[in-house]
């Protein structure tokens, strides 16, 4: 079959008209050594101001701020100092660390009562007092003054510091140190069950003197320093809060900033094997790098920093990149293939492509956008970030690289390798096609076309099945965004393992009027609340001001079991309270704390405490004592993830709304926007499925990134429905129109789909284990929506697209140079297609 284009025009087009085609082209393409100064320009800016962007995490950042439960929290912070972000640091003594006895190993019961191990306590105690963004008044060790010990005796009631005083380590020193211990309470909370190892409570302040946020990556590395200090001492630490894990997860990050090397590298590989142009490769990569440069030079002039749950964002901005980069070169390569000088052939590329790839981009900044909706404020700086990247490729993927190819070209042995596709596909018979591409063509019959759609639906049932498993919040002990055998997480287990009072504290508040903490019915509901608490699977152990009256009254009355209870006798429950440490209520009275120390923060268990004290608070709050959650590292987790609950589907509703508006407005038919959407709502359905397999639940971390799967996906049916549409409207089959797209854009939706899936399948090796599950999510939504494209589109097309078939070519208009099929049509010396005789 003769092709249906000349396959030599470069007579034609020596006399091509620099004043064709649209404002924005003539502006552009007309002023080239303008617009590359300027990008120069910028570029430079930019990627100065990009080495003073910073890799930090704020606390307070990755909670829904406005939730009630966080609300109430802020409301009372300053009476709840401690129960927000804080590190736990577990001193262990070690053989050598106590007396050199050989019997002295780390975890021996009692080892912490030893003159040794007590004088590095103290020192340790000391240098983490003085870090910067400590909360000192509230910090808490066995060498802090407000522990203390409450105790009955012949005299009557009696208290004071833990650590004696006199204490100067002997014998009698240690025993009386022994004996407070027992008596102030803290067994379990600061001391282990066993006596092997004691806590040291550091809560963090928001901000410094300065009112500059605490740098969490510094306090880390400044921890890791103590870590290794004492360690050469005799004793072991094991630290375990928000600000460490940020710290090990960027410690981490910086290893994986090697995988985004090696996912460039393969993407750079493959683009060369497919053009064998080793300049046009280097431009594709080097103007997707220009735009994450612009990207990360822009977010420390908006005031943002780089954080562990954004830095996918600088590789996504790549991997977009290269698909429409890839997408104008291998439109330019084909023009140039068929003789077109290569400054024309750019500006035919920029008319066809430039509608598709900016509603491609759009739909992904609008997708991102989107994020905007979450009232979570690390999620809502990804957002921008990534529509900042998102933008910066408008310009730089979409424009400059066009202009760049303009004069640069392509190697002759690309445009002869892309002249010699171009004949195979013009043919008809399948040895001229290829296999592979005659299978996929055959995807727009009805017997391959039902079979398709069946096996699809059948996998979106089941993959919607199986997604219904799908958990809100973390679903393993310690931080899933690391590995298990993470020092962290070890960490994280040996406190678990050794304290009842866990990291993990979910804190009830109970407001009442002033004065009225010690009332005797506000005390009985909390002693309920707490009684309810300890039955929960969940909680190991439970603390409060009416279980502690429950504890004095019966040491003032000899120990007898009898007096384990709360009397109605208010003069005696205000002298408890008197006495009782003021972590318990406030100053005022007008405020008392339940604190539920809790084995994990799984999504399973923050549900159920939060099921069980707002049933409780539903019975029983009156104008006396009301209920109200919730503090405690537990308790803003659990907002977090009640937030992530109705903002995940809802997110997806959003973006999917943003990507068929934007579809409707490119393409004006609602048959194109269905065949567009349809693979996409499957790949997200099934990565849905996917997370459940691989036992990651919807959080902060990875909420984001069905989002972000559904934006570069959609950029695949956007090229290819772009130039199917065309060839429809023109006249040519289905299955015509569909070989035609697959030779001009469909070709590089498998190169890009294939190299964007091995980049990040690399990730698998990575260190942590939230960046190495990433890698498979995304490389299966990469893999699964060029599928989408290239299977179901053209299923679906089977019934949805054919209507728009004419019976016969409708004469083009000769200004018509947008069309994307105009690449193969012939070509007039203004670059647009000649009028057509209405006939076969």
């Amino acid at each position: 079959m003769k092709p249906p284009y000349p396959l030599d025009v470069s007579e034609a087009t020596r006399s091509f008209d620099p004043r064709s085609g649209s404002l924005i082209e003539r502006a552009l393409f007309n002023h080239r050594i303008v617009v590359l100064l300027a990008c120069a320009l910028v570029t430079v800016l930019l990627g100065w101001q990009a080495t003073r962007l910073q890799l930090n995490a704020s606390y307070e950042k990755t909670i829904p701020t406005s939730h009630p439960f966080i609300v109430n929290w802020l409301t009372h912070q300053q009476d709840l100092r401690g129960l927000g972000n804080a590190l736990r640091i577990a001193v262990v003594p070690t053989a050598q660390g106590a007396r050199g006895a050989p019997g002295a190993a780390a975890g021996r019961p009692d080892a912490i009562y030893d003159a040794r191990y007590l004088e590095t306590l103290r020192r340790l105690n000391d240098e983490v007092f003085l870090l910067p963004g400590v909360d000192r008044a509230a910090m808490k060790s066995l060498w802090t003054p407000n522990m203390r010990w409450t105790g009955v005796t012949e005299e009557g009631l009696e208290g004071g510091p833990v650590i004696p005083d006199g204490y100067d380590g002997s014998a009698a020193s240690l025993q009386a140190l022994r004996t407070n211990i027992q008596r102030s309470g803290e067994i379990g909370q600061i001391v282990a069950h066993d006596g092997g190892s004691s806590v040291i409570v550091v809560p963090l302040l928001a901000r410094d003197a300065q009112g500059q946020a605490i740098d969490v990556v510094a306090l880390s590395d400044r921890l890791d320093a103590l870590r290794l200090k004492y360690e050469g001492q005799g004793v072991q630490l094991h630290v375990t809060g928000f600000a460490k894990l940020v710290g090990d997860l960027i410690a981490g990050l910086r290893q994986v900033l090697v995988f985004f090397a090696v996912a460039i590298v393969i993407a750079a590989v493959m683009v060369w094997g497919y053009t064998r142009c080793m300049r046009s490769t280097l431009l594709v990569v080097v103007s997707s790098l220009i735009a994450v440069v612009w990207q990360l030079g822009l977010l420390p002039v908006m005031g943002h920093a780089l954080d562990p749950y954004s830095m996918l964002v600088p590789f996504l901005v790549f991997a977009i990149g290269m698909s429409h980069g890839a997408q104008k070169m291998n439109g330019i390569m084909q023009d140039i293939g068929r003789g077109v000088p290569q400054w024309v052939a750019a500006r035919y590329t920029f008319r066809r492509l430039f509608l598709a790839g900016l509603t491609a981009l759009l739909a992904d900044a609008v997708g991102f956008a989107v994020l905007l909706a979450i009232d979570i404020p690390v999620i809502q700086e990804l957002a921008i970030a990534a529509s900042i990247g998102v933008g910066a490729l408008i310009f730089t993927n979409l424009i400059v690289l066009p202009i760049l190819l303009s004069y640069t070209g392509v190697s002759a042995q690309a445009a002869a390798r892309s002249l010699r596709a171009e004949q195979r596909f013009a043919g008809e018979g399948a040895h001229e096609v290829g296999g592979l591409w005659l299978a996929l063509e055959r995807c727009t019959q009805r017997r391959w076309a039902v079979p398709v759609v069946a096996v699809s639906a059948l996998l979106a049932v089941g993959g919607w099945a199986v997604s219904r498993h799908l958990a809100i919040g973390d679903l393993d002990p310690g931080a899933p965004e690391l590995r298990a055998d993470a020092r962290y997480n070890q960490d994280v287990a040996y406190i678990n393992a050794h304290y009842g009072a866990s990291s993990d504290v979910f804190a009830v508040m109970v407001t009442t009027p002033d004065g009225g903490c010690a009332a005797y019915d506000t005390l009985m509901r909390v002693d309920a609340l707490e009684w309810q608490l300890r039955q929960l699977p969940g909680v190991e152990s439970t603390q409060s001001l009416a279980g502690l009256n429950r504890l004095v009254l019966t040491g003032l009355n000899e120990g007898h079991p009898r007096w384990f209870d709360l009397i109605p006798n208010q003069a005696m429950l205000n002298l408890v309270t008197g006495s009782a440490p003021r972590g318990l209520y406030n100053d005022t009275c007008n405020l008392l704390v339940v604190s539920a120390f809790l084995k994990d923060h799984k999504a399973a268990t923050l549900s159920g405490v939060v099921e069980a004290v707002q049933a409780f608070a539903a019975a029983n709050d009156s104008p006396a004592a009301r209920f109200e959650l919730a503090a405690g590292s537990a308790g803003i987790e659990a907002a977090t993830n009640i937030v992530v609950r109705e903002a995940w589907h809802r997110m997806l509703g959003l973006v999917y709304a943003a990507v068929v508006v934007l579809a409707f407005v490119t393409f004006r038919s609602w048959r194109a926007v269905v065949v567009a959407v349809l693979p996409l709502m499957l790949t997200s359905v099934l990565a849905e499925a996917l997370m459940v397999a691989l036992g990651m639940g919807v959080k902060v971390a990875t909420l984001p990134v069905i989002a972000l799967g559904v934006g570069i996906g959609v950029d695949y049916a956007l090229y290819i429905l772009s130039v199917m549409l065309g060839e429809l409207r023109k006249g040519a089959t289905l299955a015509r129109s569909y070989r035609t797209a697959l030779h001009f854009t469909g070709r590089v939706v498998v190169l890009t789909g294939l190299t964007l899936a091995m980049g990040v399948a690399t990730w698998v090796a990575s260190p942590i284990k939230f960046q190495a599950d990433m890698g498979l999510l995304l490389a299966f939504m990469f893999l699964w929506n060029m599928l989408g494209a290239l299977l179901l589109l053209p299923a679906l097309a089977h019934w949805l697209l054919a209507p728009l078939q004419r019976a016969a070519p409708a004469a083009l208009d000769p200004s018509d140079d947008a069309l994307p099929s105009s690449a193969h049509r012939p070509v007039n010396l203004d670059g647009a297609a000649p009028r057509a005789a209405a006939s076969h």
